[in-house]
């Protein structure tokens, strides 16, 4: 079996930009409804066992770790209003669905990946979004990110290929270059050139010399203030580190429970209460053929 794990802000987003783009002003629920139906698509593909990650608050525990990092501030009321839609939606469409509130969707997602990866039964897992902040999951062609907009595939070759970096040192690269997204700016004069060449030498910002002097990366420019500026700001560093780095502790449940049945009894009238009655209509065609491949 393959294991699909759904990042569903990010599938929030991207339903709601394609829709902006293609219709200029969509209605006020068209973002989650594309959602739930891009799911089901999935399912009609093939997909069998089904984990959707949301931010139901913007802010988590990385709040508490750095001021400066993301909140809700300044996104589009909208969508923010669409969040709690999406996830009444999904559940009701018979998905597992993680509301996220103390951890971010990203580590239900971590999470869970470790999760499927550990069973053997699964042949592999795709982590549905592009966000680099999940390359750091992605192990060899068995556990990879899946990127819908583009039909991509992602795996360790390439997360390697694009960053400079193995998976193992994801992190430790985003803390140095930092991550405008997610409002932490990294180290001054750190950019991904230099990130990367240290970081394929030493694998973590732990490992690296203090002294430039002691430091054997040939070639690379600037290599006295690129220590200097890493020994003063190591604190930090490794704050931006811990920020970057998603959390496996997430209680995300067991694959067997992921596995999609159909929709809730619930899910017509939810569907019909947003004026969606078009995916009721086809999450139970879809669950009629899941169930009855013969029929």
């Amino acid at each position: 079996m393959n294991v699909h794990l759904i990042d569903g802000t990010y599938e929030l987003f991207r339903q709601h930009f394609g829709m902006v783009a293609k219709h200029g002003s969509p209605g006020p629920n068209d973002a989650a409804i594309g959602v739930v139906a891009s799911t089901l698509q999935l399912v009609q593909k093939g997909a069998t066992h089904v984990g959707v990650a949301s931010d139901h608050t913007i802010e988590s525990f990385r709040n508490d770790l750095y001021e400066g990092y993301k909140t809700g501030e300044g996104m589009d009321p909208v969508l923010l209003a669409q969040i709690p839609v999406m996830e009444d939606l999904l559940e009701a469409a018979g998905f597992t669905t993680w509301r996220m509130v103390q951890w971010e969707a990203d580590d239900a997602l971590g999470a869970a990946a470790a999760v499927a990866a550990a069973d053997p039964r699964v042949e592999q897992v795709r982590i549905v979004t592009p966000d680099k902040d999940l390359g750091q999951c992605v192990v060899g062609t068995r556990v990879v990110q899946y990127d819908r907009r583009k039909d991509e595939v992602v795996d360790e070759a390439a997360v390697t290929e694009k960053f400079g970096v193995p998976p193992s040192s994801i992190a430790d690269y985003l803390a140095l270059v930092g991550d405008a997204a997610d409002g932490y700016p990294g180290l001054p004069g750190w950019g991904a050139k230099s990130a990367a060449a240290v970081l394929r030498r030493y694998g973590t910002i732990e490992a690296v010399p203090t002294a430039a002097a002691d430091w054997d990366v040939p070639g690379l420019r600037g290599a006295d203030k690129l220590a200097r500026t890493l020994a003063e700001q190591h604190d930090l560093a490794l704050l931006f580190k811990q920020v970057a780095t998603v959390a496996l502790d997430v209680p995300v449940g067991t694959v067997d429970q992921w596995r999609w049945q159909g929709p809730t009894a619930a899910f017509r009238a939810v569907a019909e209460g947003i004026g969606a009655p078009q995916l009721a209509d086809r999450a139970e065609r879809l669950a009629r053929k899941t169930n009855n491949p013969a029929g």
